[in-house]
């Protein structure tokens, strides 16, 4: 095994057991509508991180045409662009990419044919260039999540603004596009960071719908409780991590629910909205100043 695989590998171990920090965890046993349960209904209230995720009813009732969640594309150049609907969803998953998971969740999205942002370590993306390759090549948006997934309020400001650069050139260098996408580790961020990648042609995504799926509980919690929090908001950003099999487990029955209960995925891009409009219409100017 190369250094570099193994030195990877050293900081996937320590993603997850402390991308959250220190939470106190949660248990697995809370009564879910998403419960993976036996042929008798009962709850399992120790599944593994692989378990299946039952549906609700109304989500048996909606197992077709998964376009249905398909929403609209926007085209943002900062966090004030990205304006919600109500039942408006964007699906984000950070920490990867990591081989088996990330693949496992890009099969799932094209299943349901919806588009996620991905915020990339940058030394997975240097580890795991392929993958890292194969989610822009299906079609997903890219961000940054720094180099070595650093807090950065515990560095200097030049320091951080170095991690941050970093990792953004990594996952440039791995996917061939640029990162224009950009979460901070552990969501610690300050005012000055956030101005800095700002002014830096970096759109900071914020988090509405955290999933948790950090903690070590089943698949089916971490459904229940992204959508219990998505019921009570409306609409967000949902947080998720591609390292880990429970997210990987419970996506396609989350999704599922997503459409059973109206929501729409919305998919993000980055650039100045209204400019592909702007340059047909300049173009369009020159070519009758030339006729």
């Amino acid at each position: 095994m190369s250094v570099r695989v193994l030195c990877a590998a050293t900081a996937f171990a320590c993603l997850l057991s402390s991308c959250a920090g220190k939470p106190s965890p949660e248990g697995a046993s809370m009564k879910t509508a998403f419960a993976a349960g036996t042929a008798s209904g009962s709850l399992q209230t120790k599944d593994d991180a692989k378990s299946p995720v039952a549906l609700t009813p109304a989500a048996w009732r909606r197992m077709g045409n998964p376009g249905a969640l398909t929403g609209r594309e926007l085209t943002v150049s900062s966090l004030a662009d990205i304006k919600l609907r109500d039942k408006e969803v964007v699906l984000t998953f950070d920490d990867g990419p990591v081989p088996k998971k990330t693949e496992r969740i890009l099969a799932t999205l094209d299943d349901f044919q919806v588009k996620a942002t991905f915020l990339m370590v940058g030394e997975m993306a240097k580890a795991y260039p392929k993958i890292a390759r194969q989610v822009v090549d299906a079609g997903h948006s890219i961000g940054s999540h720094t180099f070595r997934h650093a807090d950065l309020r515990k560095l200097a400001v030049d320091e951080a603004m170095a991690e941050i650069n970093r990792g953004r050139d990594a996952v440039r260098a791995a996917t061939h596009t640029d990162a224009n996408f950009f979460r901070f580790p552990y969501l610690s961020d300050s005012g000055t960071l956030r101005h800095w990648v700002s002014q830096n042609r970096m759109v900071v995504l914020d988090v509405q719908i955290d999933s948790k799926d950090y903690f070590a509980v089943s698949p089916a919690a971490v459904a229940t409780r992204t959508m219990n929090t998505l019921r009570r908001n409306g609409h967000g950003i949902i947080l998720m991590h591609d390292i880990h099999n429970r997210t990987a487990s419970m996506l396609p029955a989350l999704l599922t629910q997503l459409k059973a209960e109206g929501y729409k995925v919305v998919s993000l891009r980055y650039g100045a909205p209204g400019a592909p409009l702007l340059s047909a219409a300049l173009k369009n100017d020159q070519d009758q100043d030339r006729s």
